[in-house]
């Protein structure tokens, strides 16, 4: 039997690239033309890939042809990004790792992008990197938000001395053990949900695909997700009178949380994205990037789902802070909240554009924020300066140093108890891949951003509860 023989590379030399195509015309060769003479073979090849239209018809090469122009016309639909980057600022450089400047790079190549920032927490992540900011041109990016939609800090002042709490932290910690409640897919059922406005929403009710989704909001309604979400009891110092919250000099005690839209948010967030990258055909390196059209129906959609997630997220900690203000008897003197892991219509430089802040803390003139450390280092209340070369932002916390598989690798459960020992923190719960020696040092983020926040008080943890488990959002 004679053999064609004919191997990847030869297809190659003919105008074949690497790729599907390649590996369906070696399958066909294979299946069909084994005994077929090698040059007249490589001559029929080279005639299917330069006029696969000719083929249509063909008994055993349509299938071929097809996929061929199948693939011509994806790649002549698709984006094309510029050739250079637009510039972008950077806060903190010595700090960020090569991969969060890569993405960044991609994100400011964006024929819908007018402007960026690298905030000095950032890392590498999917889409933007955590901790990019982007503004776009009438178009929203799903996973320039990312998964946990509406991911938010809320901060509660009490008139509580610091005193009265370390003289009873037994009920402190039995409290918040008792009306939080953690982790990937867990929620409430029955008598023990909580019911909020926001359950009521019309938004509900728009599509079916939203509208599937209101009975596990309904059951996560008031309680946390794993990874770095928490829940804390700390003391917050205000080394001055601060006239805005009418907050005088001193110490308080106060209960900070971190969490987002739960099931719900990364339900939807998986859903348009998926319908983003179907709508708009990225180049593979900016794919995580594919964006909607504001004037769309998807982009509308969209808009829509993402607000409800984020307001969703809001009446999560509404919830729990509601229900601890009530345990623990108190007077709130003031409640500061503010979310990333979003997308805001605003003015910059004149025009309105979609600003996404993917891990980024907004930090307008004025602006009250929380920017948290570790679960032993401290976080920071603080006033947003406006600076417009950020686009208006600030970090969301201390960022990332070492990825959870990195962290669990090289930390030991012994070291982590250590440093929670060192700096009087109870911890509930949380895993390795949560332990502080994985993120940076909160006091160089916060020195590489003055030009964005005023900082107005410093906040400590002393009791934190986190997923038992260290998982992430379902």
């Amino acid at each position: 039997m004679h053999m064609n023989n004919i191997k990847g590379n030869d297809l190659l030399s003919i105008g074949y690239q690497q790729g599907k195509i390649l590996g369906l015309a070696l399958e066909v060769l294979e299946k069909h033309y084994q005994e077929s003479d090698r040059e007249t073979l490589l001559s029929l090849m080279k005639d299917v890939l330069q006029q696969p239209e000719a083929f249509l018809d063909h008994e055993i090469l349509e299938d071929l042809a097809t996929k061929m122009i199948e693939d011509a016309r994806e790649v002549q639909s698709a984006i094309i990004l510029s050739e250079t980057a637009k510039e972008f600022s950077v806060y903190g450089a010595d700090h960020i790792d090569s991969g969060a400047i890569r993405q960044m790079d991609t994100a400011m190549k964006l024929p819908v992008t007018v402007g960026g920032a690298l905030m000095p927490d950032a890392h590498q992540g999917y889409g933007l990197p955590i901790g990019g900011v982007l503004a776009t041109k009438n178009a929203v990016i799903p996973y320039g938000v990312g998964v946990d939609i509406g991911c938010r800090m809320a901060l509660s002042i009490f008139d509580i001395s610091e005193q009265h709490f370390v003289e009873n932290q037994a009920i402190y910690k039995r409290e918040l053990i008792e009306h939080t409640r953690f982790g990937a897919g867990h929620g409430y059922q029955g008598k023990h949900r909580s019911e909020h406005a926001v359950l009521d929403r019309a938004e509900f009710n728009m599509t079916q695909f939203i509208q599937q989704l209101k009975d596990k909001a309904y059951s996560q309604l008031g309680t946390s997700g794993g990874g770095n979400h928490f829940v804390e009891w700390g003391v917050i110092e205000f080394a001055e009178d601060d006239q805005p919250l009418n907050i005088p000099k001193g110490k308080y005690l106060a209960l900070l949380s971190h969490s987002g839209s739960r099931g719900m948010g990364a339900t939807i967030a998986g859903y348009y994205t998926r319908l983003a990258k179907e709508l708009c055909k990225l180049p593979k390196e900016a794919a995580n990037l594919a964006y909607l059209d504001m004037n769309s129906e998807a982009g509308q959609e969209y808009w829509l789902a993402m607000n409800l997630a984020g307001d969703y997220a809001s009446a999560c900690h509404e919830v729990i802070h509601n229900k601890l203000a009530k345990a623990i008897g108190g007077k709130l003197l003031a409640k500061v909240e503010n979310h990333h892991n979003f997308a805001w219509k605003e003015t910059w430089n004149g025009e309105e554009v979609i600003v996404h802040r993917k891990g980024a803390t907004p930090a307008g003139k004025g602006v009250m924020g929380i920017i948290p450390g570790s679960m032993t280092a401290p976080g920071f209340l603080v006033r947003g300066k406006g600076e417009e070369t950020a686009i208006n932002s600030a970090s969301h916390g201390a960022g990332r140093q070492m990825s959870r598989t990195a962290a669990i690798q090289n930390i030991t459960r012994q070291e982590m108890q250590a440093i929670l020992k060192a700096n009087e923190v109870t911890l509930i719960g949380a895993g390795l891949d949560e332990a502080p020696m994985a993120y940076k040092d909160i006091s160089i983020v916060m020195d590489a951003q003055k030009a964005l926040v005023d900082v107005v008080a410093k906040f400590s943890p002393r009791i934190v509860r986190m997923a038992d488990d260290g998982s992430k959002e379902d």
